[in-house]
Order: C-alpha cells, then structure tokens, then sequence
C-alpha cells in the first residue's frame, strides 16, 4: 500500500497545525502536536538540523516529510476536542473510530482532505506505553507547547519495536538539535526521566536500546554516504552516548528484573498490527 502524505507546503501544514493548537488553547483545551511535525517544529531553532533532515530525506529525496497531522489530549477534555474539530473547524470524523474507540483516540480528516489528523487521549498505546497523564494542567503535555516534550518525543519513537528508517531518522535530528539533561527542561532531552521509565518496564527498555543502537549504526551509516558531516556525526553519537550511558545507570525496579529473567522467550511488546486493523477502518 502506497503511503499518503500531507497535501500542503511544509510551512503552511507546520502554520495550520499551529493554528489549531492556539485555537484549543484560546478554549482552555490542551492540545499538543507529537510526530514528525513536532520533530521538525523542535528543529526550526536549528537551522543545520532542518537542512540534515532534508539532505537525509525521511521519505527518500524530493519527497514531503509528512503524512499526517498527530495530536495528543486529555480525555477529561475529550467533548470539546470533539466540538472544536467538528463544530468550529468542520473536520470530518471517522465514524467506526469514534463508536468504537472514543475513550482512547479520534480520527479526523481535513475538509478538503489535505491531511488526516489523529488525535490519542492520555497516553500512546502501541509496542509500549508513552503516558501523558489525564489532568489538565498537572499532566506533562502541559510541559511544552505546540509540542509534546523533546523527552516524550524521544519516549514516541524508542517505544516502536519495529522502528523503520524515517523514525531513525526523526531521532537522529532530535539528537543532532537538542542535548541531553537531567530534568525537564525547554529544548532539552529529559535523560533521567527517560531512563526512570525504561528502568521499571523490561520490554520497553529492551526494545529502547536495541532502537538507540540502530540510531548509532545508521548516524555511521549516514557519515560514510556523505549525509552527514564528522563533526555532526560525531555530535549526535556523543549525545547518544550520554543518553545511552544515564540509562544504563538508572537502578532498575524489582519488576524489571523479575521480567529481565525472562528475557525474549516470552513476548514483550504489544502487536501494533492488530491496534491497527481493529482502528484504522475508514468511513
């Protein structure tokens, strides 16, 4: 199946995405961008990083970076995301996704179908768990804005067992722009809180470093072709390396352990294929 993208200008969908967050905010709604459009919005203060992104090619070379518009929100505030997308700004809905699956996430779809938007309340739920919280003003979606946190981005795309090539590539200009911390800090990659999370579930943490490890061989990889500099190449490993290095650090949780016994010869990922079939229907 042939991959759709976003039919608008890179500027013009990352002002629009935008456009919508502030409309939700002006409501007291909190609504944050997360995926690849949060990666590039992350990337603007960067100016090299934009420029690695293109020069690497996410899709391939003279292809749009974009697929589709993702959200993250507060099921406490669920009702007026659905007022604000269906009401206000004549968005269109899947019908299937929102009978069957409201509590957890919303499909929309442009008015004129420039894009498709998918909206996850409180958590992502696929090979693992990236959680936001449900309240309002205490959850950590309102750590950042228009995005998600750097750190819940880096959480996002670690968190994939199967990662493919354009989520490698996603991490490797997170790290090329931003460095490591160990605190939630603006523009920075909240280490610590990364590694507390792995430290305490087995299967994300095993999925986590085998995804860091193939971000390191595809940094190298992207050096011998001529993408990437030495002295970029050598900077995103150098913070891969400290990423890497607080996570091996962190004291890992009993259960962690009990689970680490077990190791691969039970599974330890979600099957995200089926979470796909089961909610990806279209109207």
């Amino acid at each position: 199946m042939s991959t759709k993208f976003v039919s608008l200008p890179e500027e013009e969908f990352a002002d629009e995405a935008v456009g919508i967050i502030e409309k939700a905010r002006d409501r007291g709604i909190v609504l944050r961008i997360l995926g690849a459009l949060a990666v590039y919005i992350h990337s603007k203060h960067e100016r090299n990083a934009l420029e690695i992104y293109k020069r690497i090619g996410r899709f391939g070379v003279d292809k749009p970076s974009f697929t589709d518009l993702d959200l993250a929100a507060y099921g406490r505030q669920r009702g007026d995301v659905v007022k604000l997308f269906e009401k206000e700004l004549k968005f269109n809905y899947n019908v299937l996704m929102k009978a069957l699956f409201m509590n957890k996430r919303l499909i929309y779809f442009h008015p004129k179908n420039h894009y498709q938007v998918d909206i996850f309340f409180d958590k992502l739920e696929f090979s693992h768990d990236v959680v936001f919280g449900d309240k309002p003003g205490k959850g950590r979606l309102d750590l950042d804005y228009p995005t998600i946190t750097l750190t819940d981005l880096i959480l996002e795309k670690i968190q994939i067992h199967q990662i493919n090539l354009k989520d490698i590539i996603d991490l490797i200009i997170i790290l090329y722009g931003h460095d490591i911390s160990y605190k939630d800090e603006h523009e920075y990659i909240n280490g610590k809180y990364i590694a507390e999370i792995l430290a305490d579930d087995w299967g994300f943490w095993y999925d986590a470093v085998t995804n860091l490890n193939k971000v390191k061989f595809f940094t190298d990889k992207f050096h011998s072709e001529n993408k990437l500099t030495k002295e970029e190449q050598e900077l995103i490993i150098s913070r891969l390396n400290k990423l890497v290095k607080i996570i091996d650090e962190e004291p890992k949780t009993k259960k962690w352990r009990k689970r680490a016994e077990i190791g691969v010869s039970k599974p330890w990922y979600r099957e995200v294929e089926e979470i796909l079939d089961n909610q990806y229907t279209a109207t």
